[in-house]
């Protein structure tokens, strides 16, 4: 993946670029422990904005600044004790978790039936995690905006599923990950998320 600066472009395609690789980023950081590869391509991603002022410039900052104040090892030792483990995770990752209070509720199954009309399917044997999982919702808001079939990746479907499946919890999510002593990059990343949701929902409140 290329590491880019928060979007702030005059071209319209490379915005939408720009989008789906944040989507692609979020999805990579919450789902494993980083790579050494990809934490040392942070690291060097710039920091400034083309334009000044812009909403994401900040918290991007922040986060490029706390991955260059930690080595490899304490990003990835962060992410186990916050998602891993055997059991309880310290932080869930779960949309149903944060929307019911339970794990594989309803709204995992109203997920499945969204994710079957857009000719989606998680593959079990490269993703054990449920689809409600925040980086498998990350990846289907990539596709949407980067996949080839228009009648599927376009800005009806992105804005239907980010309000449905996205949106809605996030908040929640990114509560408990500032809240947790444990989390200094993942506290970062979190502060980041909600800056972009936020832009996004902007955005998609524009088109209504």
């Amino acid at each position: 993946m290329t590491m880019n600066p928060p979007p702030s472009s005059s071209s319209a395609l490379d915005e939408e670029t720009a989008r789906a690789e944040l989507y692609g980023l979020l999805a990579t950081l919450f789902y494993a422990p980083p790579e050494a590869a990809l934490l040392a391509q942070l690291r060097v991603a710039p920091t400034e904005a083309p334009t000044a002022g812009g909403f994401l410039e900040e918290p991007w900052r922040a986060l490029v600044g706390v991955a260059r104040d930690m080595d490899d090892a304490s990003i990835q030792r962060e992410h186990e004790a916050l998602f891993g483990g055997v059991g309880k995770p310290e932080v869930y990752v779960f949309a149903s978790h944060y929307l019911t209070g339970f794990l594989n509720e309803k709204p995992l199954a109203q997920l499945r039936n969204d994710l079957a009309a857009l000719g989606l399917a998680r593959d079990p044997a490269t993703m054990p995690e449920t689809e409600d999982h925040v980086a498998y919702l990350m990846e289907v808001m990539r596709f949407l905006i980067a996949g080839d079939d228009v009648a599927v990746s376009n800005l009806t479907q992105q804005a239907a599923f980010f309000a449905q499946h996205v949106q809605p919890w996030m908040d929640g999510l990114c509560d408990a990950l500032e809240a947790h002593p444990r989390a200094r990059f993942y506290a970062a990343l979190s502060q980041f998320t909600r800056a972009f949701i936020g832009v996004e929902q902007q955005g998609f409140d524009l088109l209504s």
